[in-house]
């Protein structure tokens, strides 16, 4: 009733779109019944469960232990080198992320958004506004060499921001990959997301997951050309993700 009530409502506003993202199985069956179109994408997903035990992680240690060898390789290597670069790495969350940790995270994300050539479309205000009323969501890993920050990653339930001052051989993995999952680890975290793109996560311990969304277009030509893609698209996200189940 809600989902079929809201898109009556975008049609008699003369509204293009709805859109629904990351429902769940009742939301989606709902949106599928209510005639929106479905689309499947894939996540990156670390799950906090030991596959010898069932249980959570005790430590980083046991995530290793349950990698392949040569993932369990490649992340000492990848960390080692990080530490004998004399990176050294802190933690802050929520309120004890200060007004100059924001200040620094903001020039580290500007600068890798404007290194990549694409515009950096959270502003500092957007930030501010986070800190202020959003304060306890946020988890702050600042890396530091001879007691300057260099490199900065910011997380929270669904998100995920990075940037650097200057470039570090692993430093990228240590501070978006190694240091969060440590941080969930101790701290009973069930799951971390993150996000689409990137089969390199799967060497770092996350595992691809199928995701949905729902869709209703106004305009009857435009709403028949993206079901004929997404139709195409399906078998193609399918194929995809076995094809990722088998290297996991």
């Amino acid at each position: 009733a809600l989902i079929t009530a809201v898109r009556d409502w975008c049609a008699g506003h003369r509204l293009s779109s709805l859109h629904l993202l990351y429902g769940d199985a009742a939301d989606l069956a709902a949106c599928d019944a209510a005639g929106l179109m479905r689309r499947g994408q894939v996540q990156f997903h670390w799950t906090n469960r030991d596959p010898a035990s069932g249980r959570p992680f005790v430590d980083f240690d046991a995530l290793l232990a349950a990698l392949t060898q040569d993932k369990r390789k490649k992340i000492r290597q990848e960390r080692r080198k990080v530490a004998e670069a004399g990176v050294r790495f802190r933690w802050a969350a929520g309120a004890d992320i200060s007004p100059a940790d924001w200040a620094l995270f903001y020039r580290c994300y500007r600068r890798t958004y404007l290194e990549h050539g694409n515009a950096p479309y959270l502003t500092p205000d957007f930030f501010a506004r986070m800190a202020r009323e959003l304060a306890d969501a946020w988890v702050l890993f600042v890396a530091e060499r001879d007691g300057h920050p260099i490199a900065t990653s910011l997380i929270a339930v669904g998100a995920h921001q990075s940037g650097a001052m200057e470039g570090v051989d692993g430093l990228h993995f240590e501070a978006c990959y190694h240091q969060p999952l440590d941080w969930c680890i101790r701290h009973g975290v069930a799951r971390f997301e993150g996000g689409a793109q990137g089969e390199h996560k799967m060497a770092r311990a996350l595992l691809p997951v199928a995701t949905h969304s729902a869709h209703w277009l106004a305009h009857p030509g435009f709403a028949d050309a993206v079901a004929r893609f997404l139709a195409r698209e399906s078998a193609g996200v399918d194929g995809y993700l076995e094809q990722l189940d088998g290297r996991s």
